[in-house]
């Protein structure tokens, strides 16, 4: 069970019990992301970025690009946003790297500016093409195949946090795979993880032209990593780091495979050694046996499924998920219809409840 560090509150009392993230014809909300010093918050809608104060007041929108923009975070090292960006028919996977401190008006073109920039990731692409099934083609953007390694259909959950085993040390972004959901397969089961040191990115950052997609990316990674948790509909949506309780929290859509207990949120203690072992349902590329991999336990906290051991928590953190400190989480509820999609945030307290971990924060929260 953990428990809230204290924090300085000098920040933490600025922040909205809740706020709206307006109407937009857009996609659904996907993530967002926090910047406590500065007093905004960051909305991904799909294809379309908004940015508002603490105040509730509109401050700007990036719109005009055809992928998927997922997940968010705000990197305080360089003030810039980072995101999940997905063009799968083209077979590319990016993060998305926004200049936020220029974004200050409605309506800018990604594309016309040099605030979005955008990072390809190679290890992406290459488990997402991976013709698992030796048959000598790729099946596509399909979940109903024995391709794509993993499972993996891209990317989405995205968050800064130290090195899994540490609480201390630099800040290395942890990307989430997206994985299909598929009952018919058993190496489909993990949550993959693949941390970067962002800080040489510039050499790999370009304007974003969709008439021809860059391939510049890093080769290396600072450690590719593992969760079993059962396959999930769609892989880790939201990533997250909390300082505060030393843990990463990962927000999935549910899961359909009857034999795990599908919960909707994940978490891993920082401190928790990766441990190179077998990846229980990942066959070996000679067959002979199984993969290994640096897995990740579970933080021993939470709900538990006595048949598997995972653990987990019946708490939506599927489309916003952000740790602010203190124990507090802003957490996005997503409504609308075509045309008319919202959010709406809530600060959240951890309360250490394995059937209620988050209730709504009061204005004493923030003292």
């Amino acid at each position: 069970m953990a428990t809230a560090e204290p924090v300085a509150t000098t920040s933490l009392a600025r922040l909205p019990l809740k706020q709206n993230g307006g109407t937009w014809a857009s996609g659904h909300v996907q993530g967002i992301a926090v910047d406590v010093q500065g007093g905004y918050i960051y909305y991904s809608f799909t294809n379309l970025l908004a940015k508002y104060d603490f105040s509730g007041k509109l401050i700007g929108t990036l719109v005009g690009w055809t992928g998927h923009l997922g997940d968010l975070d705000f990197n305080p090292a360089d003030g810039k946003v980072y995101g999940s960006l997905e063009y799968g028919k083209e077979h590319a996977f990016y993060i998305a790297v926004i200049d936020v401190s220029r974004l200050d008006r409605v309506g800018v073109e990604a594309s016309k500016t040099e605030m979005f920039r955008i990072v390809y990731l190679p290890e992406v692409v290459k488990d997402f093409v991976a013709d698992m099934d030796g048959d000598g083609k790729f099946a596509g953007t399909v979940a109903d195949t024995l391709d794509h390694r993993y499972g993996c259909s891209g990317i989405d959950g995205v968050g800064f946090g130290p090195a899994f085993g540490r609480v201390d040390g630099p800040r290395y972004l942890t990307v989430g795979y997206g994985v299909y959901s598929n009952l018919e397969r058993d190496d489909n089961d993990h949550q993959v993880l693949l941390q970067y040191d962002v800080s040489g990115w510039s050499k790999y950052a370009r304007p974003l032209d969709e008439a021809d997609l860059h391939h510049r990316g890093p080769e290396t990674l600072q450690g590719k990593y593992f969760v079993r948790t059962g396959n999930t509909t769609w892989g880790v949506q939201n990533l997250s780091y909390d300082d505060s309780l030393q843990r990463w929290f990962l927000g999935v859509y549910q899961g359909k495979k009857k034999s795990f207990p599908n919960y909707l949120l994940f978490a891993v203690d920082a401190r928790t050694q990766p441990r190179m072992s077998d990846l229980i349902g990942v066959p070996r590329a000679d067959g002979k046996g199984l993969e290994q991999g640096q897995l990740l336990n579970l933080a021993d906290d939470g709900l538990k499924d006595a048949a598997t051991g995972v653990r987990g928590w019946n708490q939506k953190g599927d489309v916003g998920f952000q740790p602010v400190g203190g124990g507090l989480f802003y957490v996005s509820m997503n409504s609308g219809s075509k045309g008319a999609q919202t959010a709406d945030l809530t600060l959240m307290r951890w309360t250490s409840d394995a059937n209620q971990p988050l209730v709504p924060a009061k204005t004493e929260d923030l003292r």
